[in-house]
C-alpha cells in the first residue's frame, strides 16, 4: 500500500543585521540551499547536508513529476521529495534587518528541513552606493567588507533562521 504525501510549504525566515548593505538574495539560480531534512514517516533527520537549487530536478517515482530534491530515508526506506519554489525567492533588504522574514519557500512531501548552512553565494548592494558585493560567505553567520565608493566599512551579522509552515 503506497501512501501519498500531503504537499506541506515551508518558508526559511532569515535574520540579520546588516550595516550598510540591502538586497540580500542568492547570486544565481544554481545557488544551492544547503539543508538537513527530517523525515515526516520515522521522523529520522539526515547526518549530512542536502542541497537544492532551483535549476536541477529528479524524477519522482511513477511519472508524478519532478523535484529539486528526491531521496529515501535512510531508516524506513520512504521516498520523500522537496522543490524550490523559485517565485518565492525574496531578497532580504536594510529595512527587514533585525527581523525574521521569508526569503524562500520549499514545497515539502514526506520531508522537513530543520536546519539551514548559508554557506556561500549570497550578493548584495551597497545601500545608498551602486556598489555590489558578490559571493557572500555566511558559513560563519558574519561577513565584513569595505565599500570603496560609499567610504564605508560593510557587514552583515548575527544570521539566524527558522523555519514556519505556511
Amino acid at each position: 500500500l503506497t501512501s501519498v504525501w500531503k504537499m506541506v510549504k515551508i518558508g526559511l525566515q532569515f535574520k540579520a543585521s546588516l550595516d550598510g548593505v540591502t538586497n540580500l538574495r542568492p547570486d544565481t539560480e544554481e545557488f544551492r540551499w544547503y539543508l538537513k531534512l527530517r523525515c515526516a514517516n520515522c521522523g529520522e533527520v539526515t547526518e549530512k547536508w542536502n542541497y537544492v537549487d532551483c535549476l536541477e530536478k529528479q524524477p519522482l517515482k511513477g511519472g508524478r513529476g519532478t523535484a529539486s530534491l528526491v531521496s529515501k530515508c535512510k531508516m524506513c526506506a520512504r521516498e520523500n521529495s522537496l522543490d524550490v519554489l523559485e517565485d518565492s525567492i525574496v531578497p532580504y533588504n536594510i529595512e527587514d534587518s533585525e527581523s525574521f522574514k521569508t526569503v524562500v519557500v520549499f514545497d515539502c512531501r514526506g520531508t522537513e528541513p530543520v536546519d539551514f548552512d548559508p554557506r556561500s553565494g549570497f550578493i548584495a548592494d551597497g545601500d545608498g552606493s551602486t556598489t555590489t558585493f558578490s559571493n557572500i560567505d555566511l558559513g560563519s553567520k558574519e561577513w565584513t567588507e569595505y565599500d570603496e565608493r560609499a567610504n564605508n566599512p560593510v557587514s552583515i551579522f548575527e544570521v539566524e533562521h527558522k523555519f514556519i509552515k505556511l
